[in-house]
């Protein structure tokens, strides 16, 4: 028997860190407030994420990636890496060949990069398509899961 994990093993164990940090990313960008150091283990979690999923990813995988990216960057208020990670994201997450919640998470992502960037109208017509896209999302527990994206949102000024 050999010490050597096979390639099978390497690749299970980096889609299970891919998941592990992917998810603690999100649960700490759904917190209404974090600390610095929150902020911090959010950002690396999400780069975690995406490390691993660009090794054993599938396309989706590496959009979801990015789109993390994307608003881990925006809810930190760096546009510049926010609009790089969401212009990686938004061709198949924002296409029709997307499933209707990847969509409308993919419009709310888009509403807090266009607030980190200052873009009023990009803002306000993402945040609404985003909050009718969850709004007719059939599924209970998908509603439930990107309304918790949606209320730590920048809501548009009136």
């Amino acid at each position: 028997m050999s010490d050597k994990p096979t390639p099978e093993e390497v690749a299970l164990w980096q889609r299970r860190l891919a998941g592990q940090a992917n998810n603690r990313a999100w649960q700490l960008s759904e917190q209404q407030s974090r600390t610095a150091e929150e902020d911090e283990e959010m950002l690396q979690a999400a780069h975690a994420a995406m490390f691993f999923w660009k090794i054993v990813g599938k396309e989706k995988n590496k959009a979801h990636a990015a789109q993390l990216l994307a608003h881990v960057y925006a809810s930190l208020r760096l546009p510049n890496p926010a609009a790089h990670y969401m212009a990686q994201s938004a061709p198949v997450l924002l296409s029709d060949a997307a499933e209707p919640w990847e969509r409308a998470l993919a419009h709310a992502v888009a509403a807090n990069v266009a607030a980190a960037q200052g873009d009023r109208a990009q803002h306000e017509a993402h945040f609404q398509e985003a909050v009718a896209q969850v709004a007719a999302l059939p599924d209970p527990e998908d509603r439930a899961i990107l309304e918790a994206t949606l209320r730590v949102l920048p809501v548009p000024p009136a």
